[in-house]
């Protein structure tokens, strides 16, 4: 059947991840088994959440990923050769899997290119869509605060938020970013976090939300999240989505939620922690609906793009040092 590469994790990861933590191998690809189908990947990814989840990998093992895949051959009666999926087959240039496990790659809007089904319109933008309306259960009265804010998920974030009529807050690591969200994406209010830092926030956060916050979209964590609590309304909502600030540190130094806790009480703020497949019973009516907002130029994205398998650790560190704006995809 021939050869395919893959990335395996040699050690876990101490802190921020190092290239000799990952290796790159070679492998034979299977022979197909009935209701199998061989995939030859055509975008890659990586998430933040990668970084946690490694944590489950043993030395030698894959690691973890979604890939957008064509499928070379086909021993599956329900997926034919030339079609596009998706499915979590880790950092591999091919990979061999049940028919059954894959989701067919969604209808684009023309002129979206593929990566697009693992960015905008796959995994990051239904985590921005089922956080928001369902997780946090947004109203068009709400102001939103949205933390990673120029990253894949919270650009969408921002950007539905606004599309249902609420005021918008978010925090980014560079004056650009800034910019961006504000100028391109139709953020109402955003700052710079490396400026504005945590004993500078609430004079910030009392001007650029005199009403207070009514939904706080949390994707970072560490102490500048406890202050935002203290600025929310009552029966406020936190959707808890990720922490990446501390992901890559060590356990003992990880900052503790006690802090903001009795803001939670006092306030009757519900804090809602949820998995993007916690809702994937409505994901084709999610997609369809985010397509068409693509489509009319209300759901805007912009891609972070690496060539070649070889970067898939330079894509995956940019996650973690703020270089990305915007979804993180490697085209294959």
């Amino acid at each position: 059947m021939g050869k395919g590469k893959k990335w395996v994790l040699v050690k876990q990861f101490d802190g921020l991840p190092k290239r000799t933590d990952l290796e790159i191998q070679e492998f034979d690809i299977p022979e197909l088994k009935d209701g199998d189908i061989l995939l030859q990947s055509v975008v890659l990814t990586v998430d933040p959440y990668m970084r946690g989840w490694s944590r489950i990998l043993k030395s030698g093992d894959t690691m973890i990923g979604e890939i957008v895949g064509k499928v070379i051959e086909s021993k599956d009666a329900k997926t034919k050769v030339g079609e596009h999926v998706l499915v979590r087959a880790g950092w591999v240039t091919h990979a061999v899997v049940p028919g059954k496990n894959t989701l067919k790659a969604p209808d684009l809007p023309e002129g979206v290119p593929l990566s697009l089904c693992i960015g905008t319109l796959g995994m990051p933008g239904l985590t921005a869509y089922f956080g928001l309306l369902n997780a946090c259960d947004l109203k068009p009265t709400d102001t939103v605060y949205v933390n990673a804010a120029a990253g894949a998920v919270g650009s969408v974030v921002g950007q539905i938020a606004k599309i249902k009529g609420c005021k918008v807050i978010g925090s980014a690591g560079s004056d650009e970013k800034v910019k961006y969200l504000k100028e391109e994406l139709g953020f109402d209010e955003a700052y710079n976090y490396k400026v504005v830092t945590p004993d500078k926030l609430p004079a910030e956060l009392k001007k650029l939300a005199p009403n207070g916050i009514d939904v706080f979209f949390e994707n970072v964590g560490g102490e500048a999240s406890s202050i935002v609590y203290s600025f929310m309304n009552k029966h406020g909502r936190a959707g808890i989505c990720g922490t990446i600030s501390n992901y890559n540190s060590p356990g003992n130094t990880k900052p503790k939620v006690t802090e903001f806790v009795h803001h939670t009480i006092y306030k009757s703020i519900r804090i809602q922690g949820f998995l993007v497949t916690d809702f994937y019973a409505k994901r084709d009516e999610a997609l369809k609906e985010m397509a068409q907002w693509v489509k009319e130029g209300k759901l805007k994205y912009r891609e972070c793009k690496f060539e070649g398998f070889e970067s898939m650790y330079d894509a995956f560190m940019a996650l973690f040092t703020g270089k990305n704006t915007g979804k993180v995809v490697i085209n294959l």
